[in-house]
């Protein structure tokens, strides 16, 4: 069994057939979904993530203001994420959040404030962090040492695509580093450096539909059943049976989440 450890399938590219797609990604073996809400904090896209959770047994929720909209948040946003989290129970992360410096939706002094009050209310939920991190390293990795290194739960950098040294710092942080179809990628000879170094207990899988689609299938929408194309991938890169990268990602998913394990 696999775990998708996240996915953006409520949104609107899965209208159409997202009953088919998550059919297809159990079909696949994918016996979970962490779904990741993100939008416009004031909108329905929180509650719409929720209900999709609640709706399905195999999907876990997380909900937090990303990066890009960081701009939208305000205490309105943080009482709203706050109610939702301690209302539903299948919502088991703060996230994703962090800060984008290659688009810079948001100003980078909001982002980093919106960034710090997140990582404050997670850490006095006692709820994993999504982080999402672009051309902002040094002032993330600061972030977290400063307003999250004394929380009882951890987190995960989603959709890594950085630096070596990036992956040592959250490693250090005693962090999950969450892997995606990008380490499939002809060009992403660094990141599959990466891919190998980083411990087996600290590894995880995600697709981050509908984007990154993993080759053979990149230029198409993604979906939760490719994420073995990123399993066999790493399963090659560390010389293990991919069933294997299966089974120790999916146990990782439930320590990091707090959630029972798949059998």
């Amino acid at each position: 069994m696999y775990i998708d450890s996240h996915a953006h399938i409520d949104g609107e590219e899965f209208n159409a057939d997202r009953e088919e797609v998550i059919e297809r990604a159990q079909a696949a073996g994918v016996a979970t979904i962490l779904n990741v809400g993100t939008g416009d904090p004031h909108s329905d896209v929180f509650e719409r993530a929720v209900e999709l959770g609640e709706k399905h047994q195999s999907i876990y929720t997380a909900i937090g203001t990303h990066p890009h909209d960081a701009r939208l948040y305000d205490d309105a946003a943080e009482a709203k994420t706050r109610k939702l989290i301690k209302q539903n129970s299948k919502v088991v992360a703060w996230g994703e959040i962090g800060l984008d410096f290659h688009y810079d939706n948001s100003p980078r002094d909001v982002q980093q404030a919106v960034f710090a009050k997140q990582l404050i209310s997670a850490k006095e939920l006692n709820l994993p962090v999504i982080i999402h991190t672009r051309e902002a390293e040094t002032e993330t990795i600061a972030l977290l040492k400063s307003e999250y290194n004394d929380a009882r739960a951890r987190g995960v950098f989603h959709c890594f695509s950085g630096s070596m040294e990036l992956a040592k710092s959250a490693l250090d942080l005693d962090f999950y580093i969450s892997f995606s179809g990008i380490v499939t990628f002809k060009k992403a000879d660094q990141l599959r450096e990466v891919a190998s170094y980083v411990p087996l207990d600290r590894l995880l899988i995600e697709t981050d539909c509908p984007f990154l689609a993993p080759i053979p299938f990149r230029g198409r929408r993604n979906e939760p059943a490719h994420v073995i194309e990123v399993a066999r991938c790493v399963a090659g890169l560390r010389g293990i049976d991919i069933n294997e990268v299966g089974r120790i990602t999916s146990d990782n998913f439930a320590t990091l989440f707090n959630i029972p394990k798949t059998q």
